[in-house]
């Protein structure tokens, strides 16, 4: 296999050939379980770990390598083995704020074109949850395409619904029906992948994910659980992983999120809510919050029925999570700033005694 075939382009080649020596070889993570790596490259793959020097450079757990990064890499005991040395610049990403009270950035997956945003028709159908799943995709620049699953499980007229309530939070995505029992939609979004793009799957977890990625490959490979009573599908994906599809196309399997929270996602937000950013425009104010002001163009728009109240409400809930998780992490950074500062002054101070 060739790295083209893995996804570097002239783009990634460029950074490349301005950052390794003639010691290091370039290779793509195609798995993360915790703190264990595999690496691929023309020979195939091999587990891999961080090297001190790169743990003690970085200044976020964010910026390790994480599924789909281009690394630099040492190959050592006959190339079974390797160990990581530099992290490539990410084009784009799909991150979060790290699951419970801390406040920082946890990147699921790096350089992916595309994320198929995944919802089951019958349980977690949730416009909401939609929408804030969108915010971060856009916000980490990749281009989003919801797939609805398990519509063998509902009617023709409550499909319908599903779709006329998404279409009326202005998405311009793709939306596409998916049976992994009848195997409707299947052969559509095996359409939608390129060789050489790269692509994730993101939803909560048993939407359909894991059956839906072995039908793509062609066999069932990848470990799937019976679902519950509800419908509600088991917890199956364990680690992130990158597979090479048949087509020629890549794509990364992860495990299903139940947190999704909002961390300096501005651009997302813009992104996803259009309609409330062109409205705003016209707002009396430029500082407008959209709640009470008069002459809110968006508040207008609300009342004379064109902008829905939930998603005004949603977006509003968004923005607002992000700012204050937002201040929190600049706040924490500066702390860490202020104690890297003191401990460099005290060594430097120790070493002052030493020499005198």
């Amino acid at each position: 296999m060739q790295l083209r075939e893995l996804g570097l382009d002239p783009w990634f080649a460029g950074l490349a050939a301005d950052r390794r020596d003639a010691t290091l070889a370039l290779a793509r993570v195609v798995a993360v379980d915790r703190n264990r790596y595999v690496i691929r490259n023309e020979r195939g793959e091999v587990p891999a770990e961080l090297t001190g020097r790169l743990v003690h450079a970085t200044v976020t757990a964010g910026d390790l390598p994480c599924v789909g990064d281009w690394v630099c890499a040492r190959y050592r005991n006959a190339a079974t083995v390797a160990s990581i040395h530099d992290v490539l610049p990410r084009r784009s990403f799909i991150r979060r704020k790290v699951p419970g009270p801390d406040v920082d950035y946890q990147v699921l997956a790096a350089n992916v074109d595309a994320a198929f945003v995944v919802q089951a028709c019958q349980f977690d159908f949730n416009v909401r949850r939609l929408e804030r799943y969108l915010v971060m995709v856009r916000d980490g620049h990749v281009a989003p395409i919801v797939l609805l699953t398990k519509t063998d499980l509902v009617d023709a007229a409550e499909l319908e619904q599903m779709i006329t309530r998404i279409r009326l939070t202005g998405l311009a995505a793709t939306i596409v029906c998916v049976s992994n029992v009848t195997g409707m939609g299947i052969d559509e979004v095996r359409n939608l992948m390129t060789a050489g793009r790269t692509y994730c799957l993101l939803g909560s977890s048993g939407v359909g994910k894991t059956t839906l990625t072995n039908r793509l490959i062609g066999d069932a490979r990848l470990e799937t659980r019976d679902v519950s009573h509800t419908g509600e599908g088991r917890h199956a994906t364990t680690r992130r992983q990158l597979i090479v599809l048949a087509n020629g196309s890549l794509l990364i399997d992860m495990p299903g999120m139940r947190e999704l929270g909002m961390l300096g996602v501005d651009a997302g937000i813009d992104e996803t809510f259009t309609a409330i950013g062109e409205l705003a425009k016209s707002c009396r104010f430029t500082d407008c919050s959209h709640v009470s002001e008069p002459g809110c163009a968006v508040r207008a728009a609300v009342e004379r029925r064109e902008l829905s109240e939930e998603h005004l409400r949603n977006f509003l809930k968004l923005r607002k999570e992000s700012l204050f998780h937002e201040l929190s992490y600049v706040e924490r950074r500066k702390q860490d700033k202020s104690f890297g500062r003191m401990v460099n002054s005290v060594l430097k101070q120790k070493d002052r005694s030493r020499r005198t």
